[in-house]
């Protein structure tokens, strides 16, 4: 019960706001997780994860039945329900990925705003735990466990300083990286002429080009960035 009760007080409780050369500082780390060379091979695994716990979660909210989870060694990956194969559920789902990591990033600015940075890991810890049960495959399951395992060892060793640059860097890795698969997206569409694509699936579930949903996403990550960037510049002192 002291255990819990510790966890508890953790989690609800609030941190001093940052200075605003600590959230600079942070923002640029989130940049280099992103665009640093060798380095998105590895943290485009992050996006990986938010992509499909979007897509498996929107497929639960909006009637489906859920039936796994898989992550792959290449960052791609594949959620499988059932339900309708047309209709707004399947549109819906189909559209959560691309934006699933920039929504999780700005739900993530909403809480540090609000000076939240240790009660933020343990919502992440809570949301890998319920991705954890969905997941079909080794590689899945090794990098859910290794991200649960990391943010659980923040959360509780760190001192809060530490805790608060690590949520913060992580939250503007989300943010900037959102965009990326997008663009990434949109060049393997036109050099390659893939057609299995999000993109793709929703041009042929709702007629409207796969261009058009494309732009959908960068609109959205681009819009999560940009608010969610000025939510925590806005909290800092």
């Amino acid at each position: 019960m002291d255990v819990v009760g510790q966890v508890w007080h953790r989690a609800l409780s609030t941190q001093s706001a940052p200075t605003s050369g600590f959230v600079a500082l942070t923002a640029v780390l989130g940049l280099l997780l992103v665009w640093a060379p060798g380095t998105w091979p590895i943290t485009r695994n992050v996006v990986t994860i938010a992509h499909e716990a979007a897509h498996g979660l929107v497929a639960l909210l909006s009637g489906r039945k859920l039936h796994g989870i898989q992550l792959h060694s290449d960052t791609s990956g594949l959620t499988v329900s059932a339900g309708r194969p047309t209709g707004p559920g399947m549109i819906m789902t189909t559209a959560a990925g691309y934006v699933g990591p920039a929504v999780l990033g700005l739900a993530a600015a909403a809480l540090l705003a609000d000076h939240r940075a240790v009660g933020l890991l343990w919502v992440l810890l809570i949301l890998l735990a319920l991705l954890l049960v969905q997941v079909r495959n080794w590689f899945g399951l090794w990098s859910i466990l290794v991200s649960a395992a990391v943010v659980f060892a923040v959360s509780w060793w760190l001192q809060p300083q530490a805790q608060s640059a690590f949520a913060y860097s992580l939250t503007w890795f989300l943010l900037l990286a959102a965009p990326r698969p997008v663009l990434e997206l949109q060049t393997q569409r036109r050099r390659a002429g893939a057609t299995s694509s999000d993109a793709d699936q929703l041009a042929r579930l709702t007629k409207v080009p796969a261009i058009v949903w494309i732009g959908f996403f960068l609109a959205v990550t681009v819009g999560a960035l940009a608010l969610g960037a000025r939510w925590m510049v806005t909290a800092a002192t």
